[in-house]
C-alpha cells in the first residue's frame, strides 16, 4: 500500500479498538462487587477496577503463552481477586465466581462510539474495501462478542489466536489473515490499540500498521523506535482512519 494506493483490506483488533472491552470490564466488576457486598466493597471503585485489570493482563497473557487454558485463566483471575479480599476459592468455586461476574460483563457489551461511523467512512472513501478481525483469544468467545454487537454483518473473516495457534505480534497471524482474504500484506492495513502487539507487529509483518492511541499512552523508547522504523501510523480516534488510509 502506498499513499496513492489505499488498502484493499482493513483489518482490526477487537477489544478496545472496535469493541468497548475496558468499559464493559469496569462496569461488570463494579456491579458484581456490589452484589457480593463485604468484603469486596471495601475498596474505592478506581482501585477495584485497577486490580481486576491487572489480573486480566497477567492471566490472559498466561493463556496466550500456553501456560493456562482458557478456563484456567478465568479461574486464576477470580481466585487472585478473591484472595486480595481475604477470600479463598477452590477451582470449582472460582469458575462459578467468574461465571457470575461474566453475566454483568456481558450486560455492558457495546461498540465504541466511533466504530460504526468509521466503518461507514472507510466504505465511502475506499470503494470495495473489505473488513476483518484479528484477535488474541478464544474463537468461540470472540465470535460471541462480534455477533452480540452486530459486527458479524460487516466483518468478512475473524482470525483468532486460539484457533490458529499463534498470537499477535507473531507475523504468522497477520499473514494468515491476509491469506484468508487473498491479498498480499502490502495490500492490507491493520488497526489496533496496542502499539507493540498490534501496530508494530502488523507493520513488521508487511502490513500498514496503525496504532489507535485512545488513551494518549506514552510509548517506551524501544517501542517508539521500532514504531518509527516500521512506519507505524498513529491516530487517537477511529474518526481519523478513513482520511489516513484513503
Amino acid at each position: 500500500m502506498t499513499a496513492a494506493t489505499p488498502p484493499r483490506v482493513v483489518l482490526f483488533d477487537l477489544d478496545d479498538t472496535l469493541f468497548a472491552h475496558r468499559a464493559a470490564v469496569e462496569s461488570g466488576i463494579l456491579r458484581y462487587a456490589e452484589t457480593l457486598g463485604a468484603p469486596y466493597g471495601a475498596l474505592e471503585a478506581e482501585e477495584l477496577t485497577s486490580i481486576w485489570h491487572d489480573l486480566e493482563e497477567e492471566h490472559y497473557h498466561s493463556y496466550l503463552a500456553g501456560r493456562l487454558d482458557f478456563e484456567g485463566q478465568r479461574q486464576a483471575r477470580a481466585r487472585d481477586f478473591a484472595a486480595r479480599h481475604g477470600v479463598a476459592l477452590t477451582d470449582e468455586q472460582a469458575s462459578a465466581w467468574f461465571a457470575d461476574y461474566f453475566e454483568h460483563y456481558v450486560a455492558a457489551w457495546s461498540l465504541h462510539d466511533d466504530t460504526t461511523a468509521a466503518l461507514d467512512a472507510l466504505e465511502r472513501a475506499i470503494p470495495g474495501v473489505r473488513f476483518g478481525l484479528i484477535t488474541n483469544g478464544d474463537l468461540a468467545f470472540q465470535r460471541r462478542k462480534v455477533e452480540a454487537v452486530g459486527l458479524d454483518a460487516r466483518m468478512e473473516h475473524l482470525i483468532a489466536s486460539g484457533e490458529l495457534g499463534v498470537a499477535k505480534p507473531d507475523p504468522a497471524i497477520f499473514r494468515a489473515a491476509c491469506a484468508a482474504f487473498g491479498v498480499t500484506e502490502a495490500e492490507a492495513a491493520y488497526v489496533g490499540d496496542r502499539l507493540r502487539t498490534d501496530a508494530i507487529g502488523a507493520a513488521q509483518a508487511g502490513l500498514t500498521g496503525v496504532w489507535l492511541n485512545r488513551r494518549d499512552a506514552v510509548p517506551s523508547p524501544e517501542d517508539e523506535r521500532d514504531a518509527m522504523l516500521a512506519g507505524v501510523r498513529t491516530i487517537r480516534s477511529l474518526d481519523e482512519l478513513a482520511p489516513l488510509l484513503a
